[in-house]
């Protein structure tokens, strides 16, 4: 059982090392020390529970629906292109990314909904727990391995997430500046930018399946 927990562990680590958005907003929210600690729990959370829709079975609904992955595709690219472009233009105007004493934090609700945009309108997070670890956990015969090996699959989550945070945050007193900040929201935003084209190309290419 230790084995299966280690491979859904290190599985999930292959999958969310990769820099995208998500974590963009993690760090960020971390530096900034802007509710980080709710941001850390609420993209843990979901994505313990699409890894555990994926366990259960789940990852044949986006097969038999293709239109849905398709759907958030689309809101994804929305997503992503409206807050890269905020991002970018507040690196870019002079004097609108404040100091750490002046930076006005974000209400709990906006940083709630931030949190659930990154980590649910992007389908390849689907894709990710869902689809991949749901699809590898179905070689478990048995409820008990799947499980399991959904459990470290989520505990890889809680352990990157927190550590992300916490990394960001101890980095706040170094990086948390005008100059820096300026710099940090420039590069976000670009890269959210970039992510929004490649999701938009992703879904062109969905769309010309569904053509076929």
């Amino acid at each position: 059982m230790v084995t299966i927990f280690i491979q859904g562990f290190f599985l999930q680590a292959s999958l969310i090392l990769a820099l995208g958005a998500q974590n963009i907003f993690v760090l960020e929210s971390g530096l900034k020390k802007q509710r980080q600690f709710l941001v850390a729990t609420l993209c843990s959370a979901c994505d313990a529970l699409l890894i555990a829709f994926g366990v259960m079975g789940a990852a044949s609904v986006f097969l038999r629906i293709p239109m849905l992955k398709i759907f958030f595709g689309v809101v994804g690219v929305l997503f992503l292109l409206v807050y890269g472009v905020r991002k970018f233009l507040e690196g870019s105007r002079a004097g609108s990314v404040a100091g750490a004493t002046h930076h006005p934090d974000l209400s709990k609700k906006q940083v709630v909904l931030s949190a659930l945009g990154f980590s649910l309108l992007n389908p390849h997070v689907y894709l990710d727990t869902v689809v991949l670890i749901g699809g590898y956990s179905a070689k478990f015969l048995d409820f008990q391995s799947r499980a399991i090996f959904g459990l470290g699959a989520g505990s890889f989550s809680v352990v990157w997430f927190f550590g992300l945070t916490l990394f960001a945050s101890s980095m706040s007193a170094i990086l948390y500046n005008q100059k820096a900040m300026r710099a940090v929201s420039l590069v976000s935003g670009a890269i959210l930018i970039v992510l929004s084209f490649r999701l938009a190309f992703n879904v062109y290419e969905w769309l010309g399946m569904q053509a076929q």
